[in-house]
C-alpha cells in the first residue's frame, strides 16, 4: 500500500523501529513527518532517508510525555495531508514496579499509554471524516504473555493491542485500517535504557529490526489486524482468538456461576 501523495507520521522515529519505518514508507513514496525528543538524530535519519527517496520531510522534536508537545502532534495529525500514524514511541523500565519511583512510573504510562492513546483519537477523528488512512499501533509479544516480563512494560503493551482491536473493530467499514504489530525481542536500543545487554540473549532469540518492519509492512498490505512477525505456527494464535470468541457470549450472566456457589 502506497500513495506518493500522502504523509505518514512516526513517532519514535530517531532510532529502531520508527527510523526503519521511516525508511521503507519513504521508499513507497510516503512523505514523512518525523517525531522524537532528539531532534539531532532525527535530521540524520531524514539526511539518510533524502540520499534514497524524493520525498518531504518535516521534523518535530516533541517529547510525548508533555502537554504541549502531544497537543502540537495530535493538532499536526488534524492536517489533511496525514493519511497514516504510526504510533510506535515507547520505553521499558529497569527493574520492575517494585524497584521503580513515581516518576518512572507515571512516564512509561505517559508514553506508552496516553501519548498512542490521544494519537491514535485524534488520527482516527481526522480519517474518519475524511473516510482514508490508517493507524499502525506498535504493541509486543508481550501482551500476551504478561509473565514473561515485567508488568507495567507488558501492560501498557496489552492496552495497546486492546485499544487497536477496539478500533479496528469499530472503523474497518468506515475506511481507516487499523493494525497492531506484536514484535518479539528485537534489536534495538530499548534494552540498553532497560539496562539489559542485548547480546546476552541466546542465539535465535533477537530478531534484527529490518526484519521486523518489513514483515510488519507485508502484514500491513494485507490488511491484518494483528501481525506477529516471530510467531511461525500461526495456528496457535488463530486457535487462541477462536477461545476468546467462544467464551465472550459467557462473560456477563445475571447469575453466579455455580461454581462460586
Amino acid at each position: 500500500m502506497s500513495n506518493p501523495k500522502s504523509t505518514a507520521l512516526v513517532t519514535g522515529a530517531s532510532t529502531g523501529i520508527g527510523a526503519v519505518y521511516a525508511d521503507r514508507l519513504a521508499k513507497r513514496g510516503y512523505n514523512l513527518v518525523l517525531v522524537a525528543r532528539d531532534a539531532g538524530r532525527l535530521d540524520a535519519v531524514a539526511a539518510r532517508i533524502r540520499k534514497q527517496a524524493d520525498v518531504s520531510i518535516e521534523i518535530i522534536a516533541a517529547d510525548l510525555t508533555q502537554e504541549a508537545a502531544l497537543a502540537q502532534i495530535e493538532a499536526r495529525l488534524a492536517k489533511s495531508d496525514i493519511t497514516l500514524l504510526i504510533n510506535n514511541a515507547g520505553m521499558a523500565l529497569q527493574g520492575s514496579i517494585l524497584e521503580n519511583g513515581s516518576a518512572e512510573l507515571s512516564r512509561i504510562v505517559a508514553l506508552n499509554v496516553t501519548a498512542p492513546t490521544r494519537l491514535a483519537a485524534a488520527a482516527g477523528k481526522a480519517f474518519l471524516a475524511k473516510g482514508d488512512g490508517a493507524i499502525i499501533n506498535i504493541s509486543s509479544v508481550l501482551a500476551l504473555v504478561p509473565e514473561m516480563f515485567e508488568g507495567v512494560y507488558s501492560g501498557t503493551k496489552a492496552y495497546l493491542l486492546n485499544l487497536s482491536q477496539a478500533m479496528a473493530a469499530q472503523l474497518k467499514d468506515k475506511g481507516v485500517y487499523v493494525q497492531a504489530v506484536l514484535p518479539g525481542a528485537t534489536r534495538t536500543e530499548i534494552w540498553e535504557k532497560a539496562g539489559r545487554d542485548p547480546n546476552s540473549f541466546p542465539e535465535g532469540f533477537l530478531m534484527e529490526v529490518d526484519d521486523l518492519v518489513d514483515a510488519a509492512l507485508v502484514g500491513f498490505d494485507r490488511k491484518e489486524a494483528i501481525t506477529i512477525p516471530p510467531l511461525h505456527d500461526e495456528s496457535q494464535f488463530t486457535a487462541m482468538l477462536q477461545a476468546r470468541a467462544a467464551m465472550a457470549p459467557n462473560l456477563s450472566k445475571s447469575q453466579v456461576a455455580p461454581r462460586y456457589r
